[in-house]
């Protein structure tokens, strides 16, 4: 599967997700399942809010259906697709954007 590159290029599992990345602005999702290059979002994963006090939660605006995706969600995305099973173990999110990753891969990764 090629990387996606505008909002339009995603499942619909990915444009769920990119919005609930939008949404959390800054965090972790813990224990994300990958099968079949595709995230696992039933169950949810566990969804972790840092909030610092005093200081803008501030994500920007979501991104419109016909726009070019931005680079550290296109990257994502075509990571994700590339593994065949997975476990990412923690993602962190910065201003709703995937930031850095930590995945265990038991079978490999594909590609």
């Amino acid at each position: 599967m090629k990387q996606p590159v505008t909002v339009q290029d995603l499942l619909p599992s990915e444009a769920a997700f990119v919005a609930v990345l939008h949404a959390l602005g800054f965090g972790r999702f813990e224990y994300l399942q990958i099968r079949g290059g595709e995230l696992v979002l039933d169950p949810w994963p566990v969804m972790v809010r840092d909030i610092k006090f005093a200081a803008g939660q501030h994500t920007g605006k979501p991104a419109e259906p016909n726009s070019d995706l931005r680079p550290q969600v296109a990257e994502f995305f075509a990571y994700v697709r590339e593994v065949e099973s997975g476990e990412i173990r923690e993602l962190e999110v910065r201003h709703g954007l995937p930031f850095s990753m930590e995945i265990e891969l038991p079978g490999g990764r594909r590609g």
